[in-house]
């Protein structure tokens, strides 16, 4: 049987890997490993990883279709590991339900840096449990949300955003703050990302994303959710 914390490695080239998985299992990490999507997909729904880490080229697929597919079967974290630093690649990531994006090269404690954040991505006692109104509900504990009764699709990370603008109700979060709680304090230039998700969450749980009346920014400075 296979331990909580097991990483899942997508890559179809042998040296990346093996790269990968020495670090990792340095950490104290266990390591399982897919060479293209059909793999990966079998393993992610089959062994339930704590975390996904997935280069975009695969020889039967894209990246891409991976992300969606998994996501719409588990909420494990998935880390995008990619030559191409576009942001309209990135805003196709995020938005298909990838939680982080690193461009290669990167450095390993970087990596290892991303990966216990989003390991800690888990709703804790002292995050409230949740936020309701007339057509929208949500559920922390059970990541959930419902708005017009039906449910809709986020992402561990856009959870994370969310619980830290609720847990803090009517207050302006500054961005600097917002990136330090999700991404950990090692993060560098997520500005980029946390607007994509920010963008994301919107379109999932306001009326009119153009015009949002729940998740509020406040210009230069950061974001708050409406206290009602």
């Amino acid at each position: 049987m296979l331990p909580k914390d097991y990483i899942l490695i997508v890559d179809d080239e042998l040296a990346i890997r093996k790269m990968l998985r020495i670090a990792l299992e340095a950490k104290g990490y266990t390591t399982i490993e897919a060479l293209n999507k059909k793999d990966a997909i079998e393993k992610a729904v089959l062994h339930s990883p704590r975390l996904i880490l997935l280069d975009l080229q695969l020889p039967d697929g894209s990246g891409l279709e991976v992300v969606k597919e998994i996501r719409s079967m588990v909420i494990t974290p998935i880390i995008v590991l990619s030559v191409i630093d576009s942001e309209q690649s990135k805003i196709e990531l995020l938005d298909a339900g990838a939680d982080d994006y690193i461009v290669k090269p990167f450095s390993m404690g970087e990596l290892l840096a991303r990966i216990r954040t989003a390991l800690r991505r888990i709703p804790s006692e002292e995050i409230i449990s949740g936020w309701k109104d007339s057509d929208l509900e949500i559920d922390l504990t059970k990541n959930l949300v419902l708005r017009l009764g039906k449910t809709t699709r986020l992402t561990p990370i856009e959870f994370q955003i969310l619980g830290v603008l609720l847990q803090n109700a009517g207050k302006v979060i500054t961005n600097e703050e917002l990136i330090k709680k999700v991404w950990g304090d090692s993060a560098q230039n997520e500005l980029n990302s946390l607007r994509v998700h920010i963008n994301q969450i919107r379109k999932k749980i306001e009326n009119d994303p153009s015009f949002p009346t729940r998740l509020l920014t406040e210009p230069g400075i950061g974001y708050k959710w409406y206290d009602k």
